[in-house]
């Protein structure tokens, strides 16, 4: 039988990965135990006397179709503060456009998001 971790060996571990791989490992997570890492929002539950569900989606994907007129450099920058990538991995979202930027949030989280990017210059899409 395999050695079991301590969490400091897990927590070493993870200091060591990238945003992308801590991102696909939390993916991973969620997909073998059926769970989410989503923060829970207390406002999220809807009142019972509220009356049918509001219209349109839920969850939306916020896609990053081009730099535009904007600085490359901003548009990094933006991107860098929404997703809480390190700087070289902003970069290659950036340079891989159309790249989705976030998926599965909140259309409001959505406009928000948008707005930062489009103030830099950069093109963007809601799905």
């Amino acid at each position: 039988m395999a050695e079991k971790l301590t969490n400091e060996q897990i927590i070493d571990t993870l200091k060591q990965m990238s945003a992308l791989e801590l991102s696909a490992l939390v993916k991973d997570v969620e997909k073998e135990f059926g769970v989410t890492a989503a923060a829970p929002v207390a406002a999220a539950a809807p009142a019972e006397d509220e009356g049918p569900a509001a219209k349109g989606p839920t969850e939306v994907s916020l896609i990053l179709k081009g730099i535009g007129s904007g600085s490359k450099v901003a548009v990094i920058k933006a991107v860098q503060a929404i997703t809480g990538l390190g700087l070289m991995d902003a970069k290659k979202l950036v340079d891989a456009c159309p790249a989705t930027v976030k998926e599965k949030i909140s259309p409001v989280e959505a406009e928000t998001h948008k707005k930062a990017l489009t103030d830099v210059g950069a093109e963007v899409e809601i799905k």
